[in-house]
């Protein structure tokens, strides 16, 4: 379990690709730059598809933390 700090938490189990990066992607725009966003999903995609949009975005992927089922991830808005 992370101890970092967030902001906003989406749960993004059971949904497909591409909502994962399409939720963290509107959600990340409601958190103050700085912040970090953290993001809980089971779609095993997302563990390519999130450092894919971080990278394309400027934001930046701070922790990921692969459960047996799920994936969360910890985004720093980085950009503006």
């Amino acid at each position: 379990m992370s101890d970092i700090k967030f902001a906003k938490e989406l749960d993004l189990k059971g949904l497909a690709c591409p909502m994962p990066v399409v939720k963290v992607s509107k959600g990340i725009k409601e958190i103050e730059e700085g912040q970090v966003l953290k993001a809980v999903t089971t779609d095993r995609g997302s563990l390519s598809d999130m450092p894919a949009w971080a990278e394309t975005s400027g934001n930046e992927i701070v922790e990921t933390v692969e459960g047996d089922d799920e994936f969360t991830f910890y985004i720093k808005r980085t950009a503006t």
